[in-house]
């Protein structure tokens, strides 16, 4: 049986990164559903974002 290759320092690296990029930005990568990407998340960041700025008193009202 073939042992599997351990995974490389780059690659935690790498991934501790990425998760201090999402968690700089509010987002908690164990919260995201699995079938939401990269590419979502920054649609939708996009999007409230831009409704935040339309309607600033709107942020209170959460």
């Amino acid at each position: 049986m073939r042992s599997k290759p351990k995974i490389s320092q780059e690659h935690v690296t790498n991934n501790q990164a990425v998760r201090q990029t999402l968690l700089g930005r509010g987002i908690r990568p164990e919260t995201l559903p699995p079938e939401e990407d990269v590419k979502k998340v920054e649609r939708r960041l996009t999007s409230e974002q831009k409704k935040a700025l339309k309607n600033p008193d709107g942020l209170d009202s959460e």
